[in-house]
């Protein structure tokens, strides 16, 4: 048995695992569960709560402070930018480093057995710029350490997933895994051999589920807060387009946080004071000062998958905001909302394979994994690039935590 643990920290999942003789084991770093959600919440009075904890203590209306997609900050100024949070000031990368430490007490906890060793997942580029994803895995490692691990490796979580799912359907043929996390998605081609598999090529991009929700959010829910409306002019004749960064800001998970500032507040309620539609808004503002922000994410997110899953009369339900409030969400606006990311998603998986050499038409099988590999596009658009292909799901949460198992045993 390996000293090693394996961890996949996702942008909106983690777990962890080992690989054992009898099998991997998933620990069950949540209880009663194999993953947990990648947030936190500081209440104004007690320690730090992770994954569901967390979000409970959002939606019962605890004072307190959210966090969630804290992995997509890697690698930028904002990692270490210092804010008040939980009483004290904090860095994101103190929060990561914390929420690290509670995996490892935890896994040590349900195992009896005390890591020091980690393989950690990490997507194929955390950034494109190479200097940038260099820093970022610079970071994430930083923050292993911090946490009390002595050692950390790092391996690309498509990989991972590969080593983990190769064997679905036809096993001499070449397999496209197909990756869709929360703040990336990667692509790795291989070869299944006896015994084994090969590696052929990855590649990846900064596009994922968060990605996703923040599209769906900007067509959908914004309007009904304003976005898109008209401002009066403070002298002279005319009117202004509303400003649109904050709802860039608030339609953005890790962002929200710091949107509860006086600044944003005055701001908006200048915005108020000089909007056409005053109505409109009045319910921005009214986010901002309830700090309903991350409420309207979790709505946002329920009526995406509502409308992936051709639920009759979808909707974005917002009366946490004001009573009755709610926006449709129909499979056509979805797809509107997400058509560009398609295109995306076809291209670089086009990529990964040219970097192989290997034409489309040779594919024989595409694996999705991920969360967010439950979108329609998303095998659609695996469909599409690889046309003699079968498509196949393996487990869309735990295949890369299994990999890397898999991998840290050797």
């Amino acid at each position: 048995m390996t000293d090693t643990l394996a961890i996949d920290f996702g942008t909106s999942n983690s777990a962890a695992a080992l690989a054992t003789p009898a099998g991997i084991v998933r620990i069950p770093v949540e209880e009663g569960a194999e993953t947990l959600p990648t947030a936190v919440f500081f209440p104004a009075w007690g320690g730090m709560r992770i994954g569901s904890a967390a979000a409970e203590a959002l939606i019962a209306g605890e004072e307190g402070r959210y966090m969630r997609a804290l992995k997509s900050v890697l690698g930028t100024p904002l990692l270490h930018e210092s804010r008040m949070i939980g009483g004290r000031r904090r860095t994101i990368a103190d929060i990561i480093t914390d929420f690290l430490v509670e995996i490892r007490e935890r896994s040590d906890k349900a195992t009896g057995l005390t890591f020091r060793r980690a393989l950690s997942g990490r997507p194929v580029h955390f950034h494109p710029d190479p200097a940038r994803d260099r820093q970022a895995e610079d970071d994430l490692r930083a923050c292993y350490l911090a946490a009390g691990y002595e050692d950390v490796a790092f391996l690309p979580e498509p990989e991972a997933a590969a080593i983990a799912s190769h064997g679905l359907g036809q096993q001499n043929d070449l397999g496209l895994i197909v990756d869709i996390g929360g703040g990336t998605s990667d692509f790795t081609l291989f070869q299944s051999r006896d015994g084994g598999l090969d590696i052929l090529s990855s590649h990846g991009i900064r596009l994922g589920g968060t990605d996703f929700d923040h599209a769906v959010s900007m067509a959908h829910a914004m309007p009904a807060l304003g976005h898109g409306g008209e401002l009066r002019r403070e002298m002279g004749a005319g009117q202004l387009p509303v400003p649109n960064g904050v709802y860039v800001d608030l339609a953005t998970w890790a962002k929200i946080p710091f949107l509860y500032t006086p600044d944003t507040r005055r701001m908006v309620a200048g915005m108020v004071r000089m909007a056409v539609d005053r109505r409109k808004m009045e319910r921005l503002a009214t986010v901002l000062e309830e700090e309903l922000g991350h409420e309207l994410a979790f709505a946002v997110e329920r009526g995406k998958i509502a409308a992936n899953n051709r639920t009759n009369d979808a909707r974005i339900a917002m009366g946490f905001i004001e009573r009755g409030l709610s926006q449709p969400v129909t499979p056509d606006s979805l797809n509107q909302a997400l058509a560009a990311y398609r295109a995306d998603l076809e291209e670089a998986a086009a990529e990964t394979l040219r970097r192989a050499g290997v034409a489309p038409a040779a594919v024989g099988r595409v694996i999705l994994v991920g969360g967010s590999s439950l979108m329609t596009l998303v095998g659609e658009a695996a469909a599409q690039l690889c046309p003699q292909a079968r498509i196949l799901r393996s487990e869309a949460f735990t295949a890369v935590v299994d990999g890397l198992a898999l991998a840290a045993r050797g």
